[in-house]
């Protein structure tokens, strides 16, 4: 299960102070250290970070590198190839993530916060939705499930309004670093749920360039075209059919060859589909996801908040979200660091859930942010 250690290595990518609750810890850039899987430790905070913050004169924050979600379109090409926004999912040159850029994406269909929000396709091409657009009764009698609270046009204005009335001090963030995840574009990216979790384990403990050249190797075990180059992802039916031995040929280890064997055949079996992830609860989600072999909670929890879109996910065991969460309420995480505390070196478990449960049910927006309160670099997780 990949739950501290790779928070632990995500790289940071402000040099600004934040609000927060009380006097913060100002982060300021230090030298990149040597990283061993392709995601560098996050920067500690300087001896400045005991000075109190002044809102005023906080210089104006510069956003991540993330991909530009909300420009306009270009009708030029009919379909464009788009990266999808979390670490699990294919590169922009992977044919299984696409969506037509001459129509605006859809305003109008409606979004629940305990079920997939995404576009979802299934390993033979076709996509799902939880609520159709236009659906005229989404009623749980005759949906069965939640009564949808959004639309895909106003879900992150809610989940902004929510965290902003809920504790103002995020405004200027939230201001400065849009997130892109919830927003109508990100909301219509189609995204195959089966080929993200075989890439999430293929990239467990590589480096990002070490599991591009992985799954290229992978995917060309099954399909290429004339030039050599990848086609399409493999089906969970053609990957069963295939020997661990050989699967292994790809530089897979033992070990990712098994777990992607098995969790190819709970695909195959119906066990897991595209349909059962859109109308699973978060909890029977969690269940069901860390019931397979080389899905730990945390690659679960990253999952479904950076793939499935679902907006009430929060990660107390993700390193970068608790320490967040300490420099959210005032603590001086440069001196939490060296006492130990084992899982929960920077803030207990129970008081992580206490100050994220007034956020609910838009936690994950509030986890994003956490993020960005110690300059970690989310873009890790968009690549």
């Amino acid at each position: 299960m990949m739950t501290l250690r790779r928070s632990a290595r995500l790289s940071a990518v402000s040099n600004t102070p934040i609000p927060v609750l009380q006097p913060a810890i100002p982060i300021k850039r230090a030298n990149r250290p040597a990283s061993t899987n392709g995601v560098s430790k996050a920067r500690k905070p300087t001896a400045r970070g005991k000075k109190a913050l002044n809102l005023k004169s906080n210089p104006k924050l510069e956003p991540p590198p993330l991909a530009d979600t909300t420009k306009a379109p270009s009708s030029a090409a009919a379909t464009t190839k788009t990266p999808s926004t979390n670490i699990w999912d294919p590169s922009p040159t992977d044919n299984s993530i696409s969506r037509p850029h001459s129509t605006p994406p859809p305003l109008d269909r409606p979004v629940e916060p305990h079920r997939t929000n995404a576009t979802l396709l299934t390993p033979h091409g076709s996509s799902l939705v939880a609520y159709p657009p236009g659906t005229e009764d989404a009623s749980p009698s005759k949906t069965g499930r939640p009564r949808p609270i959004a639309t895909t046009g106003t879900l992150l204005e809610k989940a902004i309004a929510h965290l902003i009335a809920t504790d103002p001090r995020l405004d200027p963030v939230i201001k400065e670093h849009p997130c892109p995840l919830f927003t109508p574009e990100g909301l219509a990216e189609q995204i195959d749920p089966f080929q993200s979790l075989v890439s999430s384990i293929i990239g467990q403990q590589v480096s990002g360039a070490a599991a591009k050249s992985i799954k290229d190797k992978f995917v060309a075990l099954f399909h290429t075209d004339s030039d050599g180059a990848r086609e399409k992802f493999p089906t969970p039916e053609e990957i069963i059919k295939m020997d661990i031995t050989t699967l292994r040929t790809a530089g897979l280890s033992q070990r990712k060859a098994e777990y992607i064997h098995g969790l190819s055949e709970k695909f195959a079996s119906g066990e897991l589909s595209a349909r059962m992830l859109l109308n699973a609860s978060d909890e029977e989600l969690v269940e069901k996801l860390t019931a397979v072999r080389g899905l730990g909670k945390w690659s679960v929890e990253m999952f479904a908040c950076f793939a499935l879109k679902r907006i009430d996910v929060f990660s107390t065991g993700d390193l970068g979200v608790q320490r967040g969460c300490a420099v959210f309420i005032g603590k001086d995480v440069s001196k939490l660091k060296g006492k130990g505390g084992g899982k929960f070196k920077y803030m207990a478990e129970k008081d992580m859930l206490e100050l994220a449960a007034k956020f609910a049910p838009y936690r994950s927006l509030f986890m994003w942010y956490m993020w960005r309160v110690t300059d970690v670099n989310i873009t890790v997780m968009t690549a």
